[in-house]
């Protein structure tokens, strides 16, 4: 074998392991997280989280990513352990798509048809249709239809490349001599189980194995054991990515180890054992990509029907491995920023929609801090107003724990949709932030007043009141508009948002009027006017939140012509709305 047989295999096995790559990620993409959405809720019995796992591993192309997916579940607190064993046993078997794929290169035959399933015949027009859709398509959803087509011919071209420039291997005396080493089932499960580890994919390592049985020097023999070392290997991935997770994390993927390594002990003590006395006739026999595939689909069915009803065991076993202590225990706040894993960043479809039920959570926070702030101005309680104080602290936490993970996000590969749908968001939990300030504000101006014993005039109170009702108006709206993604309400923040200025206005007026007739007193203008201006500025984050979905909707659009159109003299519709709100708000 020359030097340039030896370059050939190499560029091969890169472009293989590039378009697999470029595949998988499209495929990802192109699912938007709805898949591991779905992976989420559905998995309430074993046979549902079984099929859940192969569904999803089917489609993503990768076991590896999918066991990571749910270590990451687990050590959010969004899975429990018990869920995570059927799909970690599912995503063995979904893995096996890749394989028969790969085994459309073996098809031999003069038919016109059977030459035409052959993936050097179709590959090229597939790779063709991919490029004009990358290239000339708009919509985000065609372009990575586009990237998945591109990523199955640049594999399926790789793998073409790879058994060409091994076949001349055939003949050469001392490759045949080292793959009969590995008819030895240690050794030969020893050598899947690196090469495996090495490439972190147990697809792309049958795909090599399915290659080299290009040279006809590969027997079942030597592949059986080999495929099972694969099932090993690709646990690595999951392990790596529980370094640093909590405990049941860790122990998902000491689950994805057990099961592989129980299963792959029991398959072979079985199988080698029988065939010691039965003497099976195909593993003489020259293996090619099409049993590969067979054997590999073969056995992980097997494993899941063996080690399914255990499954509570195994669960059992990983938990003994890590046991418990008694600082394991997690606050509700915590579980709730750990939905932001890290391990979700490598789809960032999903990392974005547990982005968006963070801030939610967030939102709900804030608006508790100022209800029970507003609720300060009739009635000051101690413990309310420690606990906006809390709540404020818990929001600074949310924003910096999202703005951090947002950014981290923003650098992965994101459709034009999410790249907007991304920037809203680190524009929304700012406003969330400043609005979980202004109730802080707020408590502290009650609480100001509480420590001096200083009332406001009944006339102040009332209109505070009125003022109030609007704010708790306006907050409702927005955050119910930015849960729902409701243009709808996110259109009626703005005339409120109007007339929320308005009543500054007035009410620092009518104070000044007070003022001069000796009703109020300057000390308490000032407590007064801290609160309205609060009120005011609460109004105008929440302007700023409604108008930030309006932009998503309107696939972007400048924010200030945007307002300047909206509160023209021209929009009648606007100035209606405007009035009709301040006779329902009258002071």
């Amino acid at each position: 074998m020359s030097i340039f047989s030896i370059l050939t295999m190499v560029g091969g096995l890169a472009l293989f392991l590039y378009g697999m790559d470029v595949m998988g990620g499209g495929l990802a993409k192109l699912s938007g997280g709805k898949l591991e959405m779905i992976l989420e809720k559905l998995t309430s019995s074993k046979i549902k989280a079984v099929l859940l796992g192969a569904g999803v591993t089917a489609v993503i192309q990768s076991s590896s990513a999918t066991t990571v997916m749910v270590v990451g579940f687990v050590n959010s607190g969004i899975m429990k352990l018990s869920q995570a064993v059927g799909v970690i046993m599912g995503a063995n078997v979904g893995t096996t798509v890749t394989s028969w794929l790969l085994s459309l290169s073996g098809i031999e035959g003069d038919n016109f048809f059977i030459k035409l399933l052959k993936p050097s015949s179709f590959s090229p027009v597939l790779a063709v249709i991919g490029v004009v859709l990358l290239m000339a398509a708009k919509k985000d959803k065609q372009k990575d239809l586009g990237t998945i087509l591109i990523g199955f011919a640049v594999l399926m071209f790789g793998m073409e490349t790879m058994s060409g420039a091994v076949k001349p291997l055939a003949d050469v005396p001392e490759f045949t001599n080292i793959l009969l080493m590995f008819s030895n089932p240690v050794l030969g499960m020893l050598a899947g189980t690196v090469l495996t580890a090495v490439i972190q994919s147990s697809s792309a390592s049958v795909g090599i194995l399915q290659a080299l049985c290009a040279t006809g020097a590969v027997g079942y023999s030597t592949a059986l054991p080999i495929i099972m070392g694969q099932n090993i290997g690709t646990c690595v991935t999951a392990i790596l990515s529980s370094i640093g997770a909590n405990k049941n994390a860790r122990r998902a993927a000491l689950v994805h180890l057990y099961f592989n390594l129980i299963s792959t002990v029991v398959f072979l003590v079985g199988f080698y054992g029988i065939n010691y006395f039965v003497k099976f006739a195909f593993m003489n026999l020259t293996a090619n990509a099409f049993g590969i595939a067979v054997i590999h689909t073969l056995f992980n069915v097997f494993a899941v029907v063996l080690l399914l009803p255990f499954s509570s065991q195994m669960e059992k076993l990983a938990r003994i491995t890590i046991k418990d202590t008694a600082e394991d225990a997690e606050t509700d706040d915590k579980i709730a920023i750990s939905i932001l894993d890290v391990r979700f960043l490598n789809t960032p479809g999903f990392a974005l929609e547990q982005c968006k039920t963070a801030t939610i959570d967030m939102a709900t926070y804030v608006k508790e801090a100022l209800f029970l702030s507003l609720e300060l101005q009739d009635s000051y309680d101690k413990k309310k107003a420690q606990k906006v104080a809390k709540l404020e602290e818990i929001a600074d936490h949310y924003e910096d724990e999202l703005g951090t993970y947002l950014v981290k996000l923003s650098s992965k590969h994101l459709s034009g949709k999410d790249s907007q749908t991304l920037s809203v968001l680190l524009h929304c939990i700012g406003d969330f932030e400043r609005i979980s300030d202004h109730a802080r504000n707020i408590m502290e101006a009650a609480q100001e007043m509480h420590d001096k014993e200083v009332h406001f005039s009944k006339w102040a109170v009332e209109e505070l009141e009125v003022f109030s009702n609007i704010i708790k108006d306006i907050i409702n709206t927005t955050f119910l508009a930015f849960q729902e993604e409701d243009l709808r309400l996110a259109g009626m923040v703005e005339p409120m948002e109007e007339v929320a200025d308005y009543l500054n206005a007035e009410i620092k007026k009518n104070h000044i009027k007070r003022l001069r007739k000796g009703k109020c007193t300057i000390e308490l203008g000032f407590i007064l006017s801290d609160i309205t201006t609060n009120y005011e500025r609460i109004s105008d984050h929440c302007s700023n939140i409604a108008l930030s979905l309006l932009q998503l909707k309107e696939d972007s659009f400048d924010t200030h012509e945007y307002q300047d159109t909206i509160r023209s003299k021209d929009n009648i519709e606007f100035k209606k709305e405007v009035e009709r709100l301040k006779k329902h708000y009258k002071l």
